[in-house]
């Protein structure tokens, strides 16, 4: 952690003493999340306020042919998202008290394809990655919604490698820090899927691999929300303090 020193004087009656104030640098880790597709940031809100508590500038945000922009949701193409992404980032990472070496991004099943495409793109030192959805290279401009759903469900299914996947790219090249969950119970980012991601990054600083039981894709449950609350803060938490206590790579790796 950076300490800034100043000697000062204290006045006392008609004297006065010396002292010495420390105070943290001024920059503090930045957190991007990325909600999923049909998703909003209102779920990312609660937990970005318990982080934001753990000394970070938090920011959630809607993609295009979300809430406001709802119309558009026909018409939305991954190259749309991630220009939305994109601008988020920029805007996150322009805030003064944000220090650029330190931003996470958290994302949610298409927040979590879209965020490992980013790390490729912008300084990313950690990654979080809930039920990480992945899509082929092709058809980048196609709307979203026109993507063809058996063939997705199938290209998923199947073993992808970093060879010929532009997301699972970016995470072989990753560096930082990874955690990644997966649910139980989850009808559409199926096991082999995590597992493409999960042997993509064998760069990773270190990598956290969560099965929440019992949950589905979306955590319809409030015992699955309250437990992928808990795994993130926690992991947020190791990371941010781990980043305070010295330069990066910072604290030994944590596999399980």
């Amino acid at each position: 952690m950076t300490v800034r020193s100043e000697t000062i004087d204290i006045t006392v009656s008609d004297d006065y003493i010396s002292g010495t104030i420390l105070t943290p640098g001024a920059k503090m880790p930045g957190i991007l999340f990325v909600h999923g597709w049909g998703g909003s940031q209102q779920r990312d809100l609660a937990r970005a306020k318990n982080i934001t508590g753990l000394g970070c500038v938090c920011l959630t945000f809607d993609l295009r042919g979300h809430e406001r922009t709802h119309e558009m949701r026909a018409s939305v193409s991954r190259e749309h998202s991630m220009e939305d992404l994109l601008a988020a980032y920029d805007r996150l990472a322009s805030h003064p008290a944000v220090d650029n070496n330190a931003i996470a991004v958290i994302g949610s099943s298409y927040g979590g394809y879209l965020a490992t495409i980013l790390s490729g793109m912008r300084p990313v030192r950690w990654l979080a990655l809930r039920v990480p959805a992945l899509y082929w290279d092709a058809d980048w401009d196609m709307p979203k919604q026109a993507l063809d759903r058996d063939k997705l469900a199938h290209y998923r299914r199947s073993a992808v490698t970093a060879s010929d996947n532009r997301a699972l790219a970016a995470c072989k090249d990753f560096k930082g820090d990874v955690l990644l969950v997966e649910s139980e119970q989850d009808d559409y980012v199926p096991h082999a899927t995590l597992m493409s991601y999960r042997t993509a990054f064998d760069l990773a600083h270190s990598l956290t691999y969560r099965l929440l039981d019992g949950a589905d894709h979306g955590l319809t449950t409030d015992t699955s929300q309250h437990a992928y609350t808990t795994l993130l803060t926690d992991w947020i938490s190791e990371m941010v303090i781990g980043s305070r206590l010295v330069d990066y790579p910072h604290h030994s790796a944590a596999y399980s």
